[in-house]
């Protein structure tokens, strides 16, 4: 069985929450997400969450908060997945890299519209629980409702 430890950050400006659209080699259509990613060996969470970021939108952040943990399993990968969401502050403007190719877009989307842009149950529900005022601090769901190849996997 695989662990993936991931690292992700809600900015908020306003009504807006800052996504990303990652591409994956196995799925048709790429899927948003709060921007972070995977913990590399050796590294802390807080780390993963600062070059993550900055890969994937160009900000520099800082990490504020441990907002929860959601965990899941994907049983088409036999894989145990891990997430730590944390709020974080940035200053200056998002931008969508060009040397990250698995990132193909950014957005500062509505709060009303997360839930139609998000499609993945498990970065969706904890994070619309949270931002309508749960403090629930660790969400499990015994299925991931997606299975994800990295294109360095491949």
């Amino acid at each position: 069985m695989r662990e993936l430890h991931l690292a992700n950050g809600l900015l908020i400006r306003g009504d807006l929450i800052l996504l990303v659209a990652s591409r994956y080699p196995n799925l048709e259509h790429p899927l948003w997400h709060l921007p972070g990613g995977r913990r590399r060996a050796g590294e802390l969470l807080h780390a993963t969450l600062r070059r993550e970021f900055a890969e994937e939108t160009g900000l520099t952040v800082q990490s504020e908060h441990l907002l929860y943990l959601s965990e899941s399993f994907d049983h088409a990968t036999t894989t145990h997945i891990l997430s730590a969401t944390f709020s974080v502050q940035a200053q200056g403007e998002s931008r969508c890299p060009l040397d990250d190719a698995h990132i193909v877009d950014l957005a500062w989307v509505p709060r009303e519209e997360l839930a139609g842009t998000i499609t993945v149950n498990v970065v969706r529900e904890p994070l619309l629980a949270y931002l309508n005022g749960s403090r629930r601090a660790y969400f499990g769901f015994e299925n991931a409702d997606v299975s994800i190849v990295f294109a360095d996997e491949t």
